[in-house]
């Protein structure tokens, strides 16, 4: 996710480049270099794997692929959009900081794997909200005793994704309500509501970069921008975000294909596939940057690493591939009515996290609080049929 310039607050871009500056340079062994080492590994092994049809082992090939490719992603587009100044940048990391979890999504979607695509959403924001966020206050916290975040944005970020859960309520509760005669009714709801999704999320950019941009903005906020980005050219970024998403863009077309054997092998539902592995996938990056933020006592970037991707998933992905999904046919509609559970599981996250938020500090029994709600959730989501 980005972190914020004085006077920028924090675009809603999901990775954020850890470990790149002077610190995260003065050891051999550090997250860049693990993150490359996996991607020489295991990108031309998923393709080799994919192309001999072996099944499983591409999908796990290509999820560990899709990691640092993500990563580079994330990493790329910060530096071009710090070049860029507050405003265009801010814009261009509300538009791509989840590229990688919009083509996956994508790439479901034209295979027909709705379910997983719902699914993937899903497990993208309480993977955020639960597992990236209860690491990282978990592992902040082991390391001080108490840490502290602006609450105020916590809090803001929070309100949105209340809105998110309100739009995917309304719809469930409509088929519930009506039954089998809401059916036809669902897809161009969906459609509606998308709209004024987006629209809302437009206006919350405008709230965040423009007219209240001195809420997210800290006093050392630039130095932390400098510190934390790869000392990139903007064409070397330029090149590294077109050669990592045409790598993204390929591995999970692979990855897709690999879903079916998979699941066969291990037993898994779709509804677990999405929300746990390939949510998980998606989520690896700015899971690590979050952690490393925290142990760094940067609380208010962890925070919004999590609060800033869950917001870009339910307001602008999710409500993109409704809108794309017109385009893919009728077998291809995607529509914001998700499952109970899923609907459930939401709003326990978004209640834990806004919890968590209230007092603008935080411990590690608090992180662990969250760790525990996730591993409930996934359980549940285990045995659902």
């Amino acid at each position: 996710m980005s972190t914020p310039a004085p006077a920028t607050p924090p675009p809603a871009s999901s990775q954020t480049p850890a470990s790149s500056g002077p610190e995260g340079q003065g050891s051999f062994l550090n997250a860049d270099r693990v993150f490359m080492a996996l991607l020489v590994v295991a990108l031309p092994a998923s393709i080799i794997a994919h192309f001999m049809h072996l099944g499983t082992p591409t999908f796990i090939l290509c999820a560990l692929a899709l990691v640092p490719l993500a990563r580079l992603m994330g990493e790329a587009t910060e530096v071009i959009a710090h070049k860029l100044g507050s405003g265009l940048g801010g814009l261009m990391n509300a538009s791509f900081g989840n590229a990688a979890e919009l083509i996956i999504a994508l790439a479901a979607l034209r295979s027909g794997q709705v379910e997983v695509v719902k699914a993937s959403i899903t497990g993208a924001i309480l993977g955020n909200i639960l597992l990236v966020l209860g690491a990282a206050i978990l592992t902040g916290g082991l390391k001080y005793p108490k840490q502290t975040f602006n609450s105020t944005a916590a809090l803001s970020g929070m309100a949105m994704m209340f809105l998110a859960l309100t739009a995917m309520t309304i719809p469930d509760l409509f088929h519930a309500f009506r039954g089998p005669a809401a059916d036809a009714l669902i897809f161009p709801m969906s459609v509606a509501i998308s709209i004024i999704l987006l629209i809302i999320y437009a206006l919350s950019l405008l709230f965040a970069l423009k007219t209240h941009a001195h809420l997210y903005a800290g006093d050392d906020q630039g130095h932390e921008v400098e510190e934390e980005l790869p000392r990139w050219s903007t064409k070397k970024a330029t090149l590294v975000l077109l050669g990592a998403t045409v790598g993204v863009v390929v591995v999970a077309e692979f990855l897709v294909h690999a879903i079916e054997p998979t699941i066969a092998t291990f037993g898994f539902t779709h509804t677990f596939v999405g929300v746990i592995i390939i949510a998980i996938v998606g989520n690896a990056a700015e899971h690590s940057t979050a952690i490393l933020m925290s142990l760094k006592n940067k609380m208010d970037l962890a925070f919004n690493i999590a609060f800033e991707s869950s917001k870009q998933i339910a307001l602008f992905v999710a409500p993109v591939l409704v809108l794309v999904s017109i385009l893919l046919g009728p077998d291809h509609h995607l529509t914001l009515e998700f499952s109970h559970m899923e609907v459930l599981g939401i709003a326990i996250s978004v209640g834990a996290a806004t919890l968590i938020g209230l007092d603008g500090e935080s411990n590690w029994l608090e992180g662990v609080m969250l760790l525990g709600v996730y591993a409930i959730l996934g359980v549940a989501f285990f045995f659902i049929p």
